[in-house]
């Protein structure tokens, strides 16, 4: 049976995952300028077990920050660019039927893109919803049914979506049962000057090649197994239940605009995503213990694609974030 860690060895244990992840950290900003927050939670995400969702307008840099991930990760990594005439068993895999030497015929699988350890489901958003209803399984289940079959995927497994901004045209708004298995959304805003300068430094000038193979499967699956051990406080946990329910327009404790502007609120599946957040932002930190920072730090990423908005809270100006905002004041008041 296996002994409880000791404090000195969980010690260790998060001095080298602060020096590898640091490692992983530089190793994006190499090929992806700026937007320090939107790396942390790419960071956070993949540490907490789960998949983001990115969310930006064409060419900000989206699809440059996950590639340059699969090539910082000693792992299996493949890209699914998501168009309107992809199929299901373009994603999965098909059987192909194969015939042998003594002239009999035999059924072969051909495993698709999804077997892979970190997969890139490029602009998610273009392809129609039967398509994208391909990944629901994989992403809860970390498995896929084939012809009745149950297959395994590899682990680590990690789906990271980009999408387009909904308003665009061509685009599939994703199925809400789909965004919730997302752990967080990130928003990848426009460029600063400063930052846009440096972009085009880098763009137009010669080519470096980033850093490869930083962190592999073994760094990872301690890593994820690492964070499940840092505690969280009865206090914490309550927090985040009430920001929760704070989120729901039928609960008491909803501020007036969650109430007015909300058709649903976030799932206890949102509850979970705050803490591993959390979780992983702590011990990034060099912390085995959450705080009121970490909570309200992951809180919108973590919320903001769960919230369903009423025609009322459409035709608002008020963000999902405001709403979260106004949550979690709520809860922690």
């Amino acid at each position: 049976m296996t002994q409880p860690s000791t404090t000195s060895e969980i010690e260790g244990r998060i001095a080298k995952l602060r020096e590898k992840t640091l490692a992983l950290r530089r190793a994006l900003e190499a090929s992806f300028v700026g937007h320090r927050e939107a790396v942390d939670l790419l960071l956070f995400t993949l540490l907490a077990g789960g998949h983001p969702l990115l969310e930006g307008a064409p060419g900000l840099g989206k699809t440059t920050l996950v590639k340059g991930l699969g090539l910082a990760l000693d792992l299996g990594f493949q890209r699914i660019q998501f168009t309107p005439d992809l199929m299901p068993a373009d994603i999965l895999g098909t059987r192909i039927l194969e015939e042998s030497a003594s002239g009999g015929h035999s059924f072969r699988f051909e495993p698709g893109p999804i077997f892979s350890h970190l997969v890139l489901a490029d602009e998610v958003n273009r392809a129609t919803p039967r398509t994208q209803s391909a990944l629901l399984e994989a992403m809860q289940e970390r498995q896929v049914t084939i012809f009745g079959e149950s297959r395994p995927l590899p682990s680590p497994f990690c789906v990271v979506a980009t999408q387009n901004p909904i308003e665009m045209e061509g685009t599939y708004p994703l199925p809400e049962a789909q965004l919730d298995r997302f752990l967080c959304k990130i928003e990848i805003p426009a460029p600063t000057r400063k930052e846009l300068i440096e972009i085009l430094n880098r763009t137009t000038g010669v080519e470096s090649k980033p850093p490869t193979g930083v962190l592999g499967k073994q760094d990872v699956e301690e890593m994820r197994a690492l964070v499940r051990e840092v505690p969280v406080s009865s206090d914490r946990v309550e927090e985040v239940a009430r920001l929760v329910r704070a989120t729901d327009p039928n609960d008491p404790s909803a501020p007036p605009d969650v109430r007015g502007l909300l058709r649903f609120g976030a799932s206890p599946r949102g509850g979970q995503a705050v803490l591993m957040l959390a979780k992983a932002r702590a011990l990034l930190q060099g912390r085995m213990w959450v705080s009121e920072e970490d909570v309200s730090a992951v809180a919108a990423p973590a919320l903001r694609h769960r919230l369903i908005f009423s025609y009322e809270g459409e035709a608002s100006d008020i963000s999902a974030d405001d709403l979260i905002a106004q949550a979690l004041q709520a809860a922690i008041d």
